[in-house]
């Protein structure tokens, strides 16, 4: 089972918001500059989803688990992705 799309941008959202700052995300979000505010815009329906912009969140959702060193078992909020 795959992560909803929903999901990827509540979970991105969350990372942008919350771990921002901390040091062992600065490269993560440093690189992905443009991915974690568009989920962030779209979770908060401030925009409209658009197929650029689900590449966008996509591709951002599969740097995070890669990152993570993680499989993609649909999870559903951030710390489902922290507490494996």
């Amino acid at each position: 089972m795959e992560t909803s799309f929903d999901n990827k941008c509540h979970i991105l959202a969350e990372v942008w918001l919350e771990y921002r700052q901390d040091e062992e995300f600065t490269d993560f979000v440093e690189y992905n500059d443009l991915g974690l505010p568009l989920a962030y815009a779209l979770s908060n329906s401030i925009v409209k989803v658009t197929p650029q912009a689900e590449k966008f969140v996509n591709e951002t959702f599969d740097l995070l688990l890669a990152g993570l060193d993680l499989e993609d078992s649909g999870f559903e909020t951030i710390a489902d992705l922290l507490d494996k």
